[in-house]
């Protein structure tokens, strides 16, 4: 009988949770399945990311022994990740691999006066670090936090405690998605719920780092090891809302000249941007390796992927520690735990 591992992906909807599945296929020791469990918004969603991993599982020379759980999961709503990690841990005894790639923005539009100012000025920056998204602020989930705050950190990181014994006892790798825009500057600690913070995705994704910082010795201590990784930048489907094919195109063509001009972050093609996500799971001697830096996927000018750390800054560790674990006490008393 084929030994299986089991992964879990948040988000496997997602240009990126595809990728991610699909360079497990291909990458990880070839005498394991893989039982993947996918969450999404919607059942059907899942069961169609599902339906793509089987097809790219049946198009490979050397296939795999796949199972496919697909489950709905809201990280908007507590209730719906109460219902997640109960159901898991009836029907699990473990867990190798917890991807935890929520990803949410909520843009309004784009900015195309200071676009084309930042393409004038800087055109490698303006396709690396852009500042002409108009993202929403003031939006609260229904629990009453900030929205992409739950989403994109809370949410996943409950999940992930309550997940923890199944993660033990398979010796479990989690593998927080965080994002090349995480600079100190997105994240204010006087809004820590990013509720009136007008980047407050990249905000989220500040947090993350932060959050890894302070909790992956923790986690170590349990046999479990935590990582951070981020993808460079890649086609996802958030690029599709704002844009029509002109304006898409055009986009696409810069991607390749930044990334021809010395931008090794533009990593465009999805399953390249996936690289740092399954490269993290591959390592043998998991005490050698670093876990307090953030590992990015990367590609030369020529397209070939490679890996490339980075150092993260440690400011506002304490801030952003303190107060998931307050928000963690508060939702146990509220859920009956």
């Amino acid at each position: 009988m084929t030994k299986s591992k089991i992964s879990l992906i948040i988000g496997a909807n997602s240009n990126l949770g595809l990728n991610i599945a699909y360079r497990q296929i291909k990458t990880e020791d070839p005498e394991y399945g893989f039982t993947f469990i996918l969450t999404s918004r919607t059942m059907e969603r899942a069961q169609q990311a599902g339906d793509l991993i089987e097809k790219f599982n049946s198009e490979q020379e050397k296939t795999r022994d796949i199972k496919i759980v697909p489950i709905v999961l809201d990280l908007a709503d507590m209730h719906s990740i109460k219902q997640t990690y109960e159901k898991l841990q009836k029907e699990f005894s473990e867990i190798n691999y917890i991807f935890l790639n929520a990803a949410l923005g909520v843009c309004s539009g784009i900015n195309w006066f200071q676009a084309v100012k930042e393409m004038i000025s800087n055109p490698l920056n303006a396709v690396t670090d852009p500042h002409y998204k108009i993202q929403k602020v003031g939006l609260t989930s229904k629990d009453g936090m900030g929205l992409i705050f739950q989403t994109n950190v809370f949410g996943p990181f409950y999940l992930m405690k309550k997940l923890l014994p199944l993660l033990t006892k398979g010796n479990g790798v989690v593998i927080w998605i965080s994002s090349l825009r995480s600079d100190p500057n997105y994240l204010p600690l006087d809004d820590l719920e990013l509720i009136n913070s007008p980047t407050p995705y990249e905000g989220s994704k500040r947090m993350i780092d932060l959050l890894h910082l302070s909790t992956y010795k923790e986690l170590k201590r349990k046999d479990v090891y935590q990582y951070v990784v981020q993808p460079g930048i890649f086609v996802s489907q958030s690029f599709y809302q704002h844009l029509n094919i002109i304006t898409y195109y055009l986009m696409m063509l810069m991607f390749y000249l930044a990334r021809r001009w010395g931008s090794y972050w533009h990593t465009i093609d999805p399953y390249k941007a996936a690289n740092a996500a399954t490269y993290v799971c591959t390592f043998s001697d998991r005490d050698f390796e670093r876990q307090d830096i953030k590992y990015g996927s990367a590609t030369y000018n020529d397209g070939v992927e490679h890996i490339r750390p980075e150092e993260i800054d440690d400011s506002g560790m304490k801030d952003v520690h303190d107060f998931l674990l307050s928000k963690e006490k508060e939702w146990d008393l509220k859920l009956g735990y």
